[in-house]
C-alpha cells in the first residue's frame, strides 16, 4: 500500500508555518501603522475602528533561551491581541528584553563572557524562538533596557524624581492636595526663612555645611538613601527580595548563604502617594479582586502615631514613636518591645550589658516603659 502523498507530518506543518511566518515578515502583517511620524501610514490608519496596545512582559535573556513560562503568557495575549484586531482595531501588539539584573550577571559568571555578549546573543535565539511560534509582536518596535537610547530615559526620570520633593501642602491642578514639586523651591524657603529647618534647628540655612544641607533635603526627596535591614547575599554581591530567599535562608539563584544586614540603599518615598494610590483604583478598570490585592498591599489604615518618652541608658531623652489604630488601647499598655534593628536599641541598651542589680530599677521589669 502507498503512502498518502499529502499526508500531513511535522515536516509538512513546519514548511506551512514557516511559509506563512515568512509571508507575515515581508508584508509588515504585525506592524501596527502610525498616524504620524516616521512611520506615518494615515490612510491605514483610518481603515480601523479604534486602537490598542498589548505590551508583554520584557523576558530576562539570561539563558540559552526561551522557557514554556513566557509562552504560556505570551499565547494569551497574542490570541487578545489577534481578537482585537480581527474585530477592526489598529492592534499595537510588542514586547523587548529585559537585560539588566542578577539573572544576567550571574549567567556572565558562570560562563566566564562579558554580559552583553551572552545577552546579546540570548536575545537572537529569543527572537528566532518567538517568531517560529507565530506570535504577532511588532518587530519595530522591539528594543532592550541595555540600549543606551532607553536607559538614558530611565536615568533622565530618576533624576527627576531625585530632584524633586512632595509638598503635602501645594495644591494639584485636580483640586486635591499634595504634589512634587522642584527641589530648587525646597531651597529657596529654607534659604529665605519662608520654612524653618526640621527639628528645631536653631541655625540658619547659611550656616549649614554642606553635608548638612543634604542631610536635610534627604528628609524631603522623593529619592534618598537611608540605611534599613535587607536580604544580604555576599556570594552574589546583592540584596534580594524575600521571595528570592528560600526556606533554608540561601539564595534562590546559586543558593549562596542570605545574611540580614542593615546597608544604606537607595530608597523611593513611595508612601507620600499612598492615599492618591488608593483613591484612583476607583478610576481603573481592573477586576474587583485585583483591586482589592493592590489596596491591600498599598495597605493603607487611619489612627494615631503616639510618641513614648524614655531615656536611655546613656541619660539622654529618647521618643519613640508609635502607630496604632485603637488609641483607646493605649492606656492599658504596660511595655513595648523595639525590633533588634531599631535604631534606638543601642542607646537603650548599655554597653556590656545591664549591670548587676540595675536592670529592674531603669526598666522597671519591662524592655521600654510605657
Amino acid at each position: 500500500m502507498s503512502e498518502t502523498p499529502y499526508r500531513y507530518t511535522a515536516e509538512m506543518a513546519g514548511r506551512i508555518e514557516t511559509g506563512w511566518q515568512d509571508r507575515w515578515e515581508e508584508l509588515g502583517t504585525f506592524r501596527a501603522p502610525n498616524p504620524a511620524g516616521p512611520w506615518a501610514e494615515p490612510e491605514r490608519v483610518s481603515q480601523h475602528e479604534g486602537h490598542m496596545l498589548v505590551l508583554d512582559m520584557f523576558p530576562y535573556p539570561s539563558g540559552a533561551g526561551l522557557h514554556v513560562g513566557h509562552p504560556l503568557g505570551y499565547i494569551a495575549t497574542d490570541v487578545y491581541a489577534r481578537y482585537h484586531r480581527m474585530l477592526g482595531k489598529n492592534v499595537l501588539h510588542c514586547l523587548g528584553y529585559d537585560a539588566f539584573g542578577l539573572p544576567a550577571e550571574q549567567f556572565a559568571v558562570q560562563t566566564g563572557q562579558h554580559p552583553r555578549v551572552t545577552t546579546e546573543a540570548n536575545m537572537v535565539t529569543m527572537k528566532r524562538q518567538l517568531r517560529r511560534l507565530g506570535l504577532g509582536h511588532d518587530d519595530r518596535r522591539a528594543f532592550a533596557t541595555i540600549d543606551p537610547d532607553y536607559y538614558k530615559w530611565t536615568q533622565w526620570i530618576f533624576l527627576q524624581i531625585f530632584n524633586a520633593w512632595y509638598d503635602e501642602d501645594a495644591e494639584r491642578p485636580d483640586g486635591g492636595r499634595g504634589r512634587a514639586r522642584p527641589i530648587d523651591e525646597l531651597i529657596e524657603s529654607f534659604a529665605s526663612g519662608e520654612r524653618p529647618l526640621p527639628k528645631g534647628e536653631t541655625r540658619t540655612w547659611s550656616q549649614l555645611s554642606g553635608a548638612e544641607r543634604s542631610a536635610v533635603l534627604d528628609e524631603y526627596r522623593l529619592a534618598y538613601t537611608s540605611h534599613a535591614p535587607v536580604n544580604w547575599a555576599p556570594g552574589l554581591g546583592t540584596v534580594l527580595a524575600n521571595e528570592e530567599v528560600t526556606s533554608d535562608g540561601r539564595s534562590e539563584r546559586g543558593n549562596y548563604p542570605v545574611f540580614k544586614a542593615n546597608l544604606r540603599q537607595w530608597m523611593m518615598r513611595i508612601t507620600s502617594y499612598a492615599d492618591r494610590l488608593a483613591d484612583d483604583l476607583d478610576r481603573v478598570d481592573w477586576p474587583d479582586k485585583v483591586k482589592a490585592m493592590q489596596r491591600n498591599w498599598i495597605g493603607r489604615s487611619e489612627g494615631a502615631a503616639v510618641t513614648f518618652a524614655t531615656q536611655g541608658a546613656d541619660g539622654v531623652e529618647h521618643g519613640i514613636e508609635v502607630f496604632t489604630t485603637r488609641p483607646d488601647t493605649l492606656f492599658g499598655a504596660t511595655f513595648m518591645v523595639l525590633a533588634p534593628e531599631h535604631p534606638l536599641v543601642d542607646s537603650l541598651v548599655p554597653q556590656g550589658g545591664w549591670p548587676e542589680g540595675t536592670k529592674d530599677a531603669w526598666t522597671g521589669g519591662a524592655a521600654t516603659p510605657a
